[in-house]
């Protein structure tokens, strides 16, 4: 296992499957992103706008660098239906070296040997 400083995790949600996957699209193509995982129906609880709001959202997180994270984060807002969209980062502690080697070399940040 490959202790780590580069990987990413981009964490957000948006209200359907046709929403995340259009942005997942964007940053996958764009080399932005290894990967993208969904999940639909989770539900959410929240406040907006002075009250209390729940709903149905599809979980969206995506695999990346950090030298790629700032980019990926505005591709994904600028495609976002919400006026505020949940997008946070999650910095990856470890992980195997094959898998973190594969995310580098798919946003075209290469290989980075173990320790490196």
């Amino acid at each position: 296992m490959q202790s780590c400083s580069d990987i990413r995790l981009i964490y957000s949600t948006f209200p359907d499957s046709a929403s995340a996957t259009a942005a997942a699209r964007e940053i996958v193509g764009a080399g932005l992103a290894a990967c993208v995982n969904m999940w639909p129906g989770m539900r959410s609880l929240y406040c907006w706008e002075g009250k209390v709001e729940e709903g149905e959202e599809v979980v969206f997180l995506a695999k990346t660098t950090e030298a790629r994270v700032e980019e990926a984060m505005a591709r994904i807002a600028a495609c976002h239906p919400f006026d505020e969209p949940a997008v946070i980062v999650v910095d990856v502690a470890a992980g195997r070296d094959s898998f973190l080697d594969w995310i580098r070399t798919q946003t075209g940040q290469g290989a980075v040997p173990p320790g490196g």
